[in-house]
């Protein structure tokens, strides 16, 4: 059996060594060097930072300096002189500046450009740094720019096929309704419920209404499935009974199991259809994985 191949997945700590262990040949040991010398990492996945919480990094590099390294590839600039080009540290660099240090230890390693953008994301996914949107164009970046299938992706950022497959179904959704999920006013859930609209126009009525009526994921869902406008009411609503109430949570199971529109139809007693819609291979591939196993396929 071939052995698995390795992914970025494993972890900073397979980047980044411990003090204890010799550092890999591709790497040299610690050093300091100037801050205006170091310039972002153009492939940086994260394009919204909290500024508050740079603030207050900021306060603690003023008072303990910077406690890991950032990790920066060397290279030549256009005038000549060694610039340091940042692969990890987004946060610490900015933070840095804002607390007005003159110079930062640094880890060098050479690197590609693909890895530039697997580590800044493997970094942020792993501190849970980069929203769901963000997070979704990166994974998209590592497919479009150099070739990746969704499997390596995931293997590369220590995720399931399905998660990654289901975070990319994000950037299907329309303009406004990712802009509504990056500034926090709706959730991610918010937004995979929506892709069980089939089109645009509806996705964005939709999107409209939960924002109006500040809509939970679960009524969202329920719009969704229902294609109504749900009412909000002071008292809880009396709960739904008989065959048809049994059909629609069973449907509501089964879309959210599956990350995609179900429709559940009964005929007859003990027979009716029961239909699982998908809008790319893709996504067809994420489903059959759900159900039968990412082994089986």
């Amino acid at each position: 059996m071939a052995a698995r191949k390795g992914g970025l997945g494993r972890g900073l700590s397979a980047l980044i060594p411990d003090a204890e262990q010799a550092p890999r040949d591709e790497r040299v040991p610690t050093s300091e060097v100037a801050l205006a010398d170091i310039v972002p990492n153009p492939q940086q996945p994260r394009t919204v930072m909290d500024p508050a919480r740079l603030e207050e990094l900021a306060a603690s590099i003023r008072m303990y300096g910077i406690i890991q390294p950032l990790l920066v590839t060397q290279e030549t600039g256009v005038d000549g002189r060694t610039v340091y080009q940042l692969i990890a540290g987004e946060r610490r660099f900015r933070a840095a500046k804002a607390a007005g240090l003159e110079t930062v230890p640094v880890t060098i390693r050479q690197t590609t450009p693909q890895e530039l953008l697997e580590i800044a994301i493997v970094e942020n996914v792993q501190r849970a740094d980069l929203n769901p949107i963000e997070e979704a164009i990166a994974y998209q970046r590592l497919m479009e720019e150099f070739g990746l299938t969704q499997r390596e992706v995931a293997e590369r950022v220590g995720k399931s096929r399905t998660a990654v497959a289901n975070t990319l179904r994000l950037t299907e959704l329309p303009a406004d309704v990712r802009a509504s999920i990056t500034n926090g006013e709706i959730s991610e859930g918010h937004g995979r419920a929506l892709l069980g609209l089939p089109t645009e126009g509806e996705r964005i009525a939709a999107w409209q209404v939960v924002v109006k009526q500040e809509l939970n994921v679960r009524e969202t869902e329920r719009m969704v499935r229902e294609g109504v406008k749900p009412k909000r009411t002071t008292a809880p609503a009396p709960p739904e009974r008989g065959p048809a109430a049994i059909t629609s949570g069973f449907e509501a199971a089964l879309q959210r199991s599956l990350g995609t529109k179900v429709a559940l139809k009964r005929t007859q007693k003990g027979r009716g259809t029961l239909t699982i819609h998908f809008y790319s291979d893709e996504e067809l591939t994420g489903v059959l994985e759900r159900i039968l196993g990412e082994d089986a396929l």
